[in-house]
């Protein structure tokens, strides 16, 4: 009787007893790199199956992080606005294939051939931003616009893919301009909401907004805040936005259906990017589409201002895996891989192999 009463006690605690080999492989890789915090889910068929969150969200506080912890986006926030973009042009407000001068007319001479799909897709040729610009200044679209169209572009419109955050500058400033209303408005009121992303907003560091976590970098081997941007360059369409790893997961059941975008505007967006020769790139509409050990993968990650971030979408396994840091210069693709391996069989790629 005893032996029994002690098997199932057992039974009954072992799942407390056991670790979670995805906490160990958090917790392990945030020792070894000195990650102040993680917040991570694991969604399945559009439902948290995992979520969870590690370290610290503010060092100076000693503040949990958790999964109801708010980052930033960085350039995973780049789907959102490539996704207004697809609502505008579902409404007839704008074309993939017009021209940038067809709705901004002081746009400069240099960008008379891109088009919107140049920009959605990187094969613009424009060249970095943050090259130009200061980021402790604010602008107007119109001052943004003048800057970045005296970068010289990197090769003719469409023949060629490199990562542009200029793009989605211009992109921000169509969405503004067709939209009729500041682009983060739009994306509020016609993605967060819909979707149910109820702490989603544009990055404001002004208002008083709960669980926000402190982004930090690492200098001299130290932890350090994150350096200050201007509230206009926290604002721009390449990355802006404040978020839960519960924000994304309500964003990843959203695209299993089609209420948001129809059927053939997410197609576009994951489809990839034919280049003037012929040949294919493997990016779509603000997606990377590269596949993974052979598995179908749609990602897209993040970096800026003391945070990083990713989301990874094997949809063929139907497994999403998202993870926030508040922490530059970690590549949270490695975290979003070492978690996905222990949901997704055959993702992991076996040593004698690499």
């Amino acid at each position: 009787m005893r032996l029994t009463l002690c098997l199932l006690l057992a039974c009954l605690y072992l799942p407390a007893l056991v670790a979670d080999e995805v906490d160990d492989l958090v917790r392990a890789e945030i020792k070894r790199l000195n990650i102040p915090g993680v917040s991570i889910a694991v969604v399945r068929d559009g439902k948290i199956i995992k979520e969870a969150g590690y370290g610290f969200a503010n060092l100076e506080h000693e503040v949990p992080a958790r999964p109801e912890t708010i980052y930033q986006s960085g350039s995973v926030g780049k789907q959102f606005t490539a996704t207004l973009v697809m609502l505008l042009v579902e409404d007839g407000k704008l074309g993939l294939d017009d021209l940038i001068s067809k709705h901004l007319p002081q746009a400069p001479e240099l960008w008379k051939d891109i088009t919107v799909r140049h920009l959605l897709t990187h094969t613009s040729g424009l060249g970095d931003p943050y090259l130009k610009i200061d980021l402790t200044r604010n602008y107007t679209d119109d001052q943004l616009i003048a800057i970045e169209g005296t970068i010289p572009l990197r090769f003719p419109p469409g023949t060629k893919w490199a990562y542009s955050n200029t793009g989605y500058h211009v992109l921000g400033f169509l969405c503004n301009k067709v939209g009729g209303k500041f682009y983060g408005d739009q994306l509020v009121e016609r993605i967060f909401k819909p979707c149910g992303m109820a702490t989603a907003r544009m990055i404001n560091e002004h208002d008083i907004i709960p669980h926000r976590a402190a982004g930090y970098q690492l200098q001299n081997g130290k932890i350090k805040n994150q350096s200050w941007v201007s509230p206009t360059l926290n604002t721009t369409a390449d990355g802006s936005i404040y978020l839960t790893v519960r924000d994304m997961a309500q964003w990843d059941a959203a695209l299993l259906g089609d209420k948001l975008l129809k059927p053939s505007s997410k197609e576009a967006m994951w489809t990839p990017v034919k280049l003037s020769d012929g040949k294919t790139y493997p990016y779509g509409f603000g997606w990377a589409l590269a596949p993974e050990n052979g598995h179908k993968c749609i990602s897209h990650g993040g970096a800026w201002q003391g945070f990083t971030s990713y989301i990874a979408r094997y949809v063929d396994d139907h497994i999403t895996v998202i993870v926030l840091i508040n922490r530059a210069g970690i590549n949270p693709g490695k975290f979003s891989k070492l978690i996905a391996e222990q949901y997704v069989p055959g993702l992991k790629i076996d040593a004698g192999k690499k």
